[in-house]
């Protein structure tokens, strides 16, 4: 039994572009994906690849999950930003003010992502795509470490946070505040189940875990987390 964690989903409205971009800034590479199209293989970074489904809904608000990618040095993390500057990314104010040594930036099409200053010792060791922090409850911290079976590597007042066994970035939740919501959470997961398990059995665990089952698209069987943020289920391919 076990499920395992096989893409990060971005709904997109241009997916060539928001490949392009996110192949470019992660020294990724553009596949063919069976499932949404375009996508970044980043298997050997980060252990999954990123999807892009296409939508036409315009992104509103702050997105509930960005990437938080690491730096090795002041001139590296200037490089990684100057890479994404010139790759169509922008720099965003989301109130972190002037003195904040992390660099906020948005996407193309809007996507937050920081670029974190050196020597962060809780994304140490991590690799260049540190964490995929995530607006969320201790609740759902402890239903994803136990859906995914990866340990709680951070669980301090109301965060929380896992990484597989094996290394590569962590997931992380805030606790509250948390965001206001716009409609359906545009970053989501693809899970699949391991080689001793099945797609169905696998929806029943999450929903015993706390999920809630909300039915099916052309590729899977659609959850809720229990904070009411969709993802995935896939059959093994």
């Amino acid at each position: 039994m076990g499920l395992r964690l096989v893409a990060l989903c971005i709904d997109a409205r241009d997916p060539a572009r928001e490949a392009a971009f996110w192949a470019g800034l992660l020294d990724g590479e553009v596949v063919d994906d069976p499932v949404d199209g375009p996508a970044v293989l980043l298997d050997r970074i980060v252990g999954f690849r990123l999807r892009f489904p296409r939508t036409e809904v315009a992104k509103a608000g702050q997105n509930a999950r960005h990437f938080d990618l690491t730096s090795e040095s002041s001139a590296d993390q200037r490089a990684r930003v100057e890479r994404a500057l010139a790759l169509g990314a922008t720099h965003l104010d989301i109130g972190q003010g002037d003195d904040a040594e992390h660099v906020v930036l948005a996407d193309p099409e809007g996507n937050e992502l920081c670029v974190i200053e050196p020597g962060n010792r809780f994304l140490a060791g991590c690799g260049l795509v540190g964490a995929v922090s995530c607006d969320g409850s201790h609740a759902v911290g402890e239903f994803w470490s136990a859906a995914l079976d990866w340990p709680l590597v951070w669980d301090e007042g109301e965060e929380t946070a896992v990484q597989s066994p094996y290394g590569g970035p962590k997931i992380t939740w805030g606790g509250p505040p948390y965001l206001p919501r716009h409609g359906r959470t545009r970053w989501r997961f693809d899970l699949e189940p391991s080689e001793d398990g099945d797609a169905e059995s696998e929806v029943a665990r999450l929903v015993a875990l706390g999920a809630t089952r909300l039915g099916t698209d052309a590729h899977g069987v659609l959850i809720a987390d229990p904070d009411g943020h969709e993802h995935r289920v896939l059959p093994r391919p």
